[in-house]
């Protein structure tokens, strides 16, 4: 087979999937319920919001006399704020997000069904969203979640993946998705330098149930997606006790990581409702406001 003949068959078998991918991000997305918009703030624009009192320094200009006039206390009418933001996304596409359970979902799955079904939401909210790196920068509208879509269904051949924070606007919002079992000082570095430029945002990590409760005993065979990486163990549940206090820590130091730079942190396992993990990043991103 020729190059370009293996190109156009690995795309159509990624673009197969594409419609399913779609249609469960916008099904999930419809699960939130959304109200007005969490934009619905004070700002530059046309349309009311509400009236607050009035503070010492606000201008004569600001006032609303025609509600002021109803009793004794000077009110400002506010509008709501319809600047649309930037909200950059970066899914780990690396070969340890496609370890499953038997039974359960891959971890990629769950966190592109995730990263979509919030473009989903934020783009009805008329927010521009993107991808980190060079393949969806950010725009509005629908077309912008096929091109997510896409760009998402490519895997990478790494074993673990490397938080990309190139491209995200100073002062913007951004949301990291992965299993963060990779070099973590990677994901210190790539937040420190998100957290220096004002980027305010979410860290998800995606695991597997058993990727937690570390059920193996025995001979068991540890290798890594790509294979690259193996280890053979005689005695697997004399590992166990090790294994969770490693993944304790990582998950605290990612927790205060997070913490320290004025982002959020979740964990979320591939076994319980991808909707509870949705609304929660739909309001953290809000509160990152």
């Amino acid at each position: 087979m020729t190059a370009a003949a293996d190109l156009r068959a690995r795309a159509e078998g990624l673009s197969a999937h594409l419609p399913p991918l779609l249609a469960a991000a916008d099904h999930l997305a419809a699960t939130v319920l959304l109200g007005d918009h969490g934009r619905r703030r004070a700002g530059m624009g046309d349309e009311f919001w509400q009236y607050r009192p009035a503070h010492a320094g606000d201008g004569a200009r600001l006032v609303d006399w025609r509600r002021s006039a109803r009793g004794d206390a000077h009110f400002v009418r506010e509008r709501e704020w319809q600047a649309a933001q930037s909200v950059l996304l970066w899914v780990d596409d690396a070969r340890s997000m496609q370890y499953a359970s038997r039974g359960l979902e891959e971890k990629a799955a769950r966190a592109r069904l995730l990263a979509l079904a919030l473009t989903v939401l934020l783009v009805r909210g008329g927010e521009r969203v993107g991808l980190t790196g060079p393949l969806a920068p950010p725009r509005s509208g629908q077309a912008q979640v096929a091109r997510i879509a896409a760009a998402l269904a490519v895997s990478g051949a790494q074993d673990y993946g490397t938080p990309d924070a190139r491209g995200i606007p100073p002062h913007s919002r951004a949301v990291f998705i992965s299993d963060f079992l990779g070099d973590i000082s990677a994901v210190e570095g790539a937040l420190t330098s998100a957290a220096d430029r004002g980027v305010k945002g979410a860290l998800v990590q995606v695991l597997d149930p058993s990727e937690e409760a570390f059920p193996f005993d025995g001979r068991t065979i540890f290798e890594s997606m790509s294979g690259a990486i193996r280890f053979e163990t005689l005695k697997a549940g004399d590992l166990r006790d090790r294994y969770r206090d490693r993944l304790a820590e990582r998950k605290d130091r990612l927790a205060l990581l997070a913490e320290r730079t004025g982002w959020l942190y979740l964990c979320h396992h591939v076994d319980t409702p991808a909707q509870s993990a949705l609304l929660w990043l739909y309001q953290a991103l809000e509160r990152r406001n």
